[in-house]
């Protein structure tokens, strides 16, 4: 397979077509290896509109989905973003020359893209995605959704921080944009999109008489 010309495939007509503009992002887009980031077996199915496979359950937004929230990010080169389970996104802005660490909470998942993620320049961390990794982010990504506000993200981000994910409560969900303020933090709906839900994220059901 022509995984070249299927990426550029995959930008013409499913990231350029969805208002993604921003010019540094499509080419990190036609440079990153996306069938790097899934299942070996899984690798032909990479540039589909599909949420691939990486391990245990896991995977992949769509390629158009994670453009269209780096887009939303506004990522400039020498900021520091935390991918949580997002490794295709962390990769996309590490080629944006960003500063990225992905944070993965299975060890499968981080075996499958451990070594794409190394040669990106990303650093990775495994860890329980509800306790992230370092402070002060510039901006925070994830690639699966999120039931309720994840609060223990936005902490971990700096004064005018930006945190782009999709909440999701039902069968369908909303990107949504967070920005950190020094009196609170702001809410902007994006687009709809509905990626698998992150178990970790997810509050256990609560019973009440």
């Amino acid at each position: 397979m022509d995984y070249v010309a299927a990426r550029k495939v995959m930008v013409d007509s499913q990231v350029r077509v969805n208002d993604v503009t921003d010019r540094g992002l499509q080419a990190a887009l036609l440079s990153v290896e996306r069938e790097r980031y899934c299942a070996p077996d899984q690798a032909f199915a990479a540039y589909g509109e599909v949420e691939v496979e990486i391990a245990g359950g896991r995977r992949l937004m769509q390629a158009r989905e994670v453009a269209k929230l780096i887009q939303a990010l506004d990522a400039r080169a020498g900021q520091t973003a935390l991918a949580i389970a997002a490794p295709y996104a962390a990769a996309v802005l590490a080629a944006m020359d960003v500063a990225v660490t992905a944070q993965e909470a299975d060890e499968a998942v981080a075996a499958v893209v451990g070594p794409a993620l190394a040669d990106a320049g990303v650093a990775v961390s495994v860890a329980p995605l509800a306790q992230p990794t370092g402070q002060d982010w510039d901006m925070i990504v994830s690639e699966g959704a999120v039931a309720v506000r994840p609060t223990v993200w936005l902490d971990k981000l700096r004064v005018g921080g930006r945190l782009a994910v999709v909440e999701r409560s039902g069968p369908n969900g909303r990107a949504v944009l967070y920005v950190k303020g020094r009196e609170g933090v702001s809410r902007r709906e994006l687009f709809d999109a509905a990626p698998p839900m992150l178990a970790e994220m997810t509050p256990a059901p609560a019973f009440a008489l």
